[in-house]
């Protein structure tokens, strides 16, 4: 990391939800839960099937990947709220903000970039069954998802050591619960022009390039499921993508009102409320939504059809 310019703002302080005890109290119990589920199902998620051997094909492979990243993801955000609920200082320091950021933007990239590599592994299971094998072996799948991480990381990356270009001489209070990239811009006393258009550049790139190559996945998807005869046939193909269409659904709808929210005329109040979706409740939410949806796994964990 690059050394940041001397600032007389060291630590920051978050307002939260609400300052009522009773209500943060009944707010932490929700929370954790809800963390305690998402710990819960992803781990389980990625137990299943690591120790079932019908289940060692790619697509899941991409599923453990999922999960960890939703785990990783939640645990970024949701162990300091919760301490946060019940602590009367909400304080997060400079390097502990910058870290909380670089981790929330680095597993938020790599998912996207995860969400798409399904995508195209869909295509191929979908467009090509004869040589699914053999173009998805163990060495394109290694490369989708090491390309993934690699990808989501330097993302990150050059957005937090931008961050060090900048001085923070005060205010040192965050209306959030959370260091969110464009809350802590608004509280540089530098020009923040160039930090905005590297995100914004970065961004879209990471953003739409993943968009990109599920939108003409699926494109391919539709017209091969079209040209099935029977309709039994179309709707059991069309089924393994369902689970996939709507976390993607989720992840990109939640990420999108989370950009355009703060540059609206919304209350700050619904801002948080918003970012609850993407930073706690998707990533409890996935493996529920995989688990009630797939029948490979409902069989392996014991549900019935």
């Amino acid at each position: 990391m690059m050394p940041r310019n001397e600032s007389t703002v060291t630590k920051f302080f978050f307002v939260g939800f609400t300052n009522d005890p009773e209500l943060e109290v009944l707010l932490f119990l929700l929370f954790l839960s809800i963390y305690t589920f998402t710990l819960l199902g992803n781990c389980s998620i990625m137990v299943i099937v690591w120790l079932s051997p019908q289940l060692h094909t790619p697509m899941y492979f991409f599923l453990t990947q999922l999960a960890f990243l939703d785990l990783a993801f939640s645990s970024t955000i949701s162990p300091k709220m919760l301490a946060d609920l019940l602590s009367e200082e909400r304080m997060i320091t400079f390097s502990g903000c910058i870290a909380q950021i670089f981790f929330f933007c680095a597993f938020a990239s790599t998912e996207s970039f995860l969400l798409a590599a399904m995508a195209f592994d869909r295509y191929v299971a979908i467009c090509n069954p004869l040589t699914y094998t053999v173009i998805m072996n163990n060495g394109m799948f290694l490369r989708l998802v090491a390309g993934s991480y690699i990808g989501g990381f330097v993302h990150s990356l050059m957005h937090t050591i931008c961050l060090y270009r900048l001085s923070f001489c005060g205010p040192d209070v965050m209306n959030h619960f959370v260091c969110d990239f464009p809350v802590l811009l608004k509280l540089s006393c530098t020009d923040i022009l160039i930090n905005e258009w590297i995100r914004s550049i970065f961004a879209s790139f990471v953003v739409m390039g993943s968009l990109l190559i599920i939108f003409v996945s699926y494109s391919y998807i539709i017209i091969t499921i079209l040209k099935i005869g029977n309709r039994a046939g179309r709707h059991r193909t069309a089924s393994t993508c369902t689970s996939h269409l709507i976390c993607v659904f989720l992840f990109f709808g939640s990420g999108f009102l989370m950009e355009i929210l703060p540059n609206s005329s919304t209350s700050e109040g619904q801002n948080k409320v918003v970012a609850v979706f993407p930073t706690v409740l998707i990533p409890a939410l996935n493996p529920l939504i995989y688990s009630l949806r797939n029948n490979e796994l409902k069989a392996s964990i014991h549900i019935g059809p």
